[in-house]
This record gives structure tokens, sequence and C-alpha cells, in this order.
């Protein structure tokens, strides 16, 4: 049974290149054991012929995790998928929205919106090769397509090849005249199309993407569709994560606040730094942490100046956090 059930997709991370790493992953873990994880987006091609380890390595913690796989070729994704499955993730997802220019260059990502059979096909190869979850994450279009027409094609495709959900970031990409930022924020946010896709398909599980910030905001979505998924928010003020938890599945944060957090994370940091790792891997994720609380700002000066150094140890990181006012921990969690 490979579905991924509408509460198994309720919350997730959006994976972002250069920041969703396994070391941001574990940060964001221990602060909600509910919130679906996903790596950055992995070329095919670089799961087959690199270095595995390191590319797509994890930690058990991080369980629920989905590897995000880029490319345009069935064959290849479907051995990179099941590569992927071996690893021990729990879902595969195919990334059909990023505008970088290596991925245009690649005629993946976001080009694929203007390849909906050439996506069913990698859907279906990947389906054949793997029995977990195999996801697509798209945009509702991309440059003068036209939005309706653009996601009902992507969609009937994927659906028809057994695709077990679709993530929708509910904006244009504009592969032409606007960078990857840009194409992050400049498009506008059209909520409604992606609410109309999950009325059209009730089956067929369905989580939303882009500019999901407040958790007041979530049940809203909610209330038309499967999931949300947070991006920058999570990372930029990743204590947000302590009430998906309680907010949307009725259970305690792992943790009170990001106090909390950073205690529980120390064990991690020894068997980093122990084998030949750098503190700064951890710590560069954390500069979100404590936003308006006194001392924030001296936290991330240290954590700047002293936590990025060769040798550099968890006792840095404790100095960083006595920066931080302590007086009204549980109120970060309430």
């Amino acid at each position: 049974m490979t579905a991924l059930s509408p509460e198994r997709l309720r919350f997730s991370v959006a994976p972002m290149m250069d920041w969703t790493d396994r070391h941001c992953r574990v940060i964001h873990r221990l602060m909600s054991r509910r919130a679906r994880l996903y790596t950055e987006m992995v070329t095919a091609q670089a799961v087959i012929r690199g270095d595995r380890q390191r590319l797509i390595g994890f930690d058990a913690l991080e369980h629920p995790v989905a590897l995000q796989l880029g490319g345009n070729d069935p064959a290849l994704l479907a051995q990179a998928a099941r590569i992927g499955a071996d690893f021990g993730y729990d879902e595969i997802n195919l990334n059909c929205g990023c505008p970088s220019d290596r991925v245009q260059g690649g005629a993946f990502g976001a080009c694929l919106m203007r390849e909906p059979a050439l996506v069913g096909d990698c859907v279906a190869a990947m389906k054949a090769a793997v029995s977990i979850p195999v996801t697509v994450k798209c945009r509702i279009g991309v440059d003068d397509q036209d939005p309706e027409a653009a996601l009902d094609a992507l969609t009937a495709s994927v659906a028809a090849a057994g695709v077990d959900a679709l993530v929708v970031h509910a904006r244009k990409a504009w592969l032409q005249g606007l960078s990857p930022k840009e194409n992050r924020e400049v498009p506008p946010l059209d909520y409604e199309r992606a609410y109309r896709l999950k009325s059209a398909h009730p089956d067929l599980p369905v989580a939303i993407n882009g500019g999901i910030r407040a958790p007041e905001e979530w049940a809203g979505h909610l209330a038309h569709l499967d999931g949300v998924m947070v991006g920058r928010e999570a990372y930029q003020n990743p204590e947000t994560l302590l009430q998906v938890d309680p907010l949307l599945f009725g259970e305690a944060a792992p943790v009170a606040d990001a106090f909390a957090m950073l205690e529980a994370l120390e064990p991690h940091l020894a068997v980093w730094l122990e084998s030949g790792g750098r503190l700064h891997a951890f710590t560069r994720h954390l500069v979100g942490l404590f936003p308006g609380r006194p001392g924030a700002r001296q936290f991330r000066r240290h954590l700047a100046e002293h936590c990025v150094a060769v040798g550099a140890g968890i006792a840095d990181l404790r100095a960083a956090v006595d920066h931080v006012a302590r007086h009204d921990r549980e109120s970060v969690a309430a």
C-alpha cells in the first residue's frame, strides 16, 4: 500500500535548495514529530553517479522524510527512485516547479509544466520501480500558459500514472525575465486555482505551497485541501514548527521552546563534530531563532563570529544562546 493519506500530507516543510539539508531537517524534526520533511532537490543523475551518502544520506530521526528528484528521463528517475527507496526514504517527489537556469538548461523542473505526458511517463516509471509513494510538486503554469489548462493537463497525466499526491505551488513560474528568488515572490498567488483543482479531483490528495506564513492561515487552506507546505517561514522563523503538532494533530510539541530544542540538538552536534564535521553546518540554520526576543541580535552575531570557525564546538553555541533572554521561555510554544 503506497497511498499518501491526507493525514500524512497535512503539514510539510518545502524542499529548498541550499536550505533543507540533513542538518536543517534534524533541527526541524526536533520541533515537530509530525511535519513531513523534504530534501533539497537532487538530480537523478547525481543520485545514480555521485556520492550517495553525501547527497542523500539522512538521520533516521528525520522520518517521515521525502527525497525530491529532478530530471526528465523516466528510466533514470526510476533508477534514482529505487536508490532512494533502498536508502529508506518514505516518499519520492518529482520537481516540476523549480525555475532556475540550471534546471532550464536540463529541461526539467518547471519546464516540465509544458510536458504533461512526459511527466506522466516519469511518474509511471517511478511507481513501477518503488513501493513507497511517488508525488509531484508543480506550479500552476509557466510563462504564458493558461493556469486552468496547464494544471489540468499535468494533473490528468500524473493521476492516470498513479501519482500518490500533488503539491501545488500556487504561482506561475516565469522562465524568462525573473530570477529564482523573484519567482518565489513576484508572480501572484492564486490559491483558488488549487482549490478548484481539488474540487475537480476529490480522490487525489492535494497540498498547497506558496506564501504561507502564519499558523492562523493553515486551517483556512485545510478547509479546501489535504495539506499545507510551508517554505521560507519554516526556515526563517523555525519556531513556527512548534505549533504544528498541537494545532494540526492534537499532540504536544516535542520540546517546550527553542531553548529546549537546542539542548536536544546537542547529542547530534556531538556526533557530527566527532566525525570531523563543522559546527557551522548546523548553526547556519539557526539564525532565524528567537525573533523579537531581547538578545536575538547578539545571538546571531555570535553565531556569525564564533560558530563558523574551524574547531568551533558546542560551547560556542551555548555562549551564543546565553545572549538571549529566557524569562518568557514558556510563551514560545504557546
